[in-house]
């Protein structure tokens, strides 16, 4: 999995899947533990096999460098045995054929053995850089929250989205048994939504479903928009699963809309983004990620013109980035709700008119949120 992820620009999650389908459960928790991990912390155990391996990571082959990653991970971050971690990780190149490669995959092992738990956690963290280089994310990343957030709340955030996720559930109010999986982040852009009975909504970017099944439980009608044909498929399944009967799914492009879909109540734009605040459920998004200000603006204009007179638009991103954020929200020049007001602990700390949960302030999902009218 860990090769795929970077040979062939794989999701973990998928790449995950297939070879994991036959393990047992502790096995294949032990599994995802180590694969999620080493790709979570790459930047970091590549550092330390190049210093420990004086070779760089770059020029080893395939095989041997997915070796040393799991196991320098295992080393460094796990209470493994040791001899369970090296000998799994020269087996790995022995398995491959690469029997030349052997001997120096021992000889790193055997050296990060003795030290490169000690030498990761000697790492400093005084700059971007270096803390980017500590906590394992690109440098574009530990700036901006450094610029944003201030240096201890940048630290405080890579070190929390290094940590496992929040497991939270949402049970359907629609269908006894029924859940999903949902962070509390995630159900407050929904509850944010405000949506009363009567109500006729929008959900602009609904797959796989778990706002919009949630909005499904208070609202008369919701039209979830999804435009991959496989993906809205995945949302009718989910939205029959969780009972959402009025809940009504069209595969188009949300930019180019059927000229019926129009004069809804309320309109949500779960708008896609860079991700930055779920980065910790998402191990190798962090490698992946992009900032998408033109798209997510693109999205909330479109919804605006959905909505009637006196309605609202609630934009929603799972991302700490100014730029898709408040930036969004302030070039729409649009009159926004007071969120800050209703949810006074999830209020956003520059702009309190909105909302924005963080990792390690709140143990969830970040999130911004903000509601406009028109």
């Amino acid at each position: 999995m860990v090769r795929r992820v970077f040979e062939e620009g794989a999701y973990a999650d998928r790449a995950f899947r297939s070879p994991a389908e036959d393990l047992e459960e502790r096995d294949r928790a032990f599994a995802m533990q180590v694969a999620y991990g080493t790709v979570q912390r790459v930047r970091t155990l590549d550092y330390g096999i190049e210093t420990l391996g004086r070779r760089p990571v770059r020029k080893l082959d395939p095989p041997v460098r997915a070796a040393l990653r799991t196991g320098a991970y295992q080393l460094g971050y796990m209470d493994v045995p040791v001899h369970a971690a090296v000998n799994e990780s020269v087996e790995l190149v022995r398995a491959a054929g690469l029997e030349r490669a052997v001997a120096f995959t021992n000889a790193v092992m055997r050296r990060s053995a003795d030290g490169i738990r000690e030498l990761l956690a000697a790492l400093p963290e005084t700059t971007p850089a270096e803390a980017a280089l500590k906590h394992s994310y690109p440098d574009w990343v530990a700036e901006t929250w450094w610029r944003e957030l201030g240096p201890d709340d940048a630290r405080a955030l890579m070190r929390a989205q290094n940590e496992p996720a929040e497991r939270a559930v949402r049970m359907s109010g629609l269908r006894e048994g029924a859940f999903w999986p949902q962070s509390r982040g995630s159900q407050l852009a929904g509850a944010a939504v405000g949506v009363q009975e009567g109500e006729r909504v929008l959900d602009l970017c609904a797959a796989p479903g778990g706002k919009a099944t949630q909005l499904a439980e208070t609202a008369a009608e919701v039209v979830a928009v999804e435009k991959h044909r496989g993906r809205a498929r995945e949302l009718e399944e989910n939205a029959a699963r969780m009972g959402a009967d009025n809940l009504t799914v069209v595969c188009a492009d949300a930019l180019d809309l059927p000229g019926e879909l129009t004069g809804f109540d309320r309109a949500l734009v779960d708008a896609p983004c860079s991700g930055l605040g779920v980065l910790n459920s998402r191990p190798d998004l962090r490698w992946r990620a992009e900032p998408l200000p033109e798209l997510q603006l693109a999205l909330l204009r479109a919804a605006l013109e959905r909505v009637k007179p006196g309605g609202t638009v609630t934009y929603s991103v799972c991302t700490v980035n100014r730029g898709e954020n408040e930036e969004i929200a302030d070039t729409v020049g649009a009159a926004v709700d007071d969120l800050g007001g209703e949810w006074p602990e999830f209020r956003h700390p520059r702009r309190p008119e909105f909302l924005l949960t963080l990792p390690h302030v709140h143990g969830t999902s970040g999130f911004f949120v903000a509601r406009m009218r028109t």
